[in-house]
C-alpha cells in the first residue's frame, strides 16, 4: 500500500535539489513474497507518472533499471529481515533515489564477483546500476539507498 505521495518543499525535498521540485512516494510493503512484484509495478507506475512532466524526463531503460534495483533490495530485505519493508523512491533533478528500509540491523556486504558462484549476486547487481549505494544503520534495522541518474 502507499504511505505517501509529495512534492518538495521544505517538508517533502526527498533527495535536496534547491533547484528541482523533487517528487517521492513511500510504498509500506506487505509480508509476503508478492511484494517483491508489487514494488516492481509500483516502482514502474511512480516513474511513468512523475517522470512524464520531469524535466529531465524518465526513459524505459530508466524505468526497467529501477525495477532491477527495487526487485534486488526487496528481494535482499524480504529474505534475511522479518517484519515490514518501506520502499521510497524519489525523482529529483537528474536522478532516482531508491531507499529501502528494513529491520534487519547486519549491514550487507556485496561478495566479490565469482561466475562460479549461484545466486548473492543482488548487491552486485545494484552495485553495477547505481551511481552510489549508501547502506545506514537505523535505530530498527537498516536503510540501503542507490541513486541511479537519468542520464545512461
Amino acid at each position: 500500500m502507499e504511505v505517501a505521495d509529495r512534492t518538495g518543499g521544505p517538508e517533502g525535498d526527498c533527495c535536496g535539489d534547491p533547484v528541482a521540485t523533487p517528487i517521492e512516494t513511500t510504498i509500506a510493503l506487505p509480508d509476503h513474497g508478492a511484494s517483491i512484484a508489487e514494488a516492481r509495478h509500483r516502482a514502474a507506475a511512480f516513474l511513468t507518472r512523475g517522470g512524464a512532466g520531469h524535466l529531465a524526463g524518465v526513459t524505459e531503460r530508466i524505468v526497467d533499471l529501477t525495477q532491477l534495483v527495487v526487485s534486488e533490495l526487496v528481494t535482499n530485505a524480504r529474505k534475511y529481515a522479518p517484519g515490514p519493508v518501506l520502499v521510497q523512491l524519489c525523482l529529483d533533478g537528474g536522478e532516482v533515489r531508491v531507499t529501502v528500509w528494513d529491520t534487519d540491523p547486519v549491514l550487507p556486504a556485496a561478495l566479490g564477483a565469482d561466475p562460479r558462484r549461484v545466486g548473492q549476486h543482488g548487491l552486485e547487481i545494484v552495485k553495477a546500476i547505481a551511481a552510489e549505494l549508501t547502506v545506514h544503520r537505523e535505530a530498527v534495522g537498516k536503510r540501503i539507498t542507490a541513486r541511479i541518474l537519468l542520464e545512461q
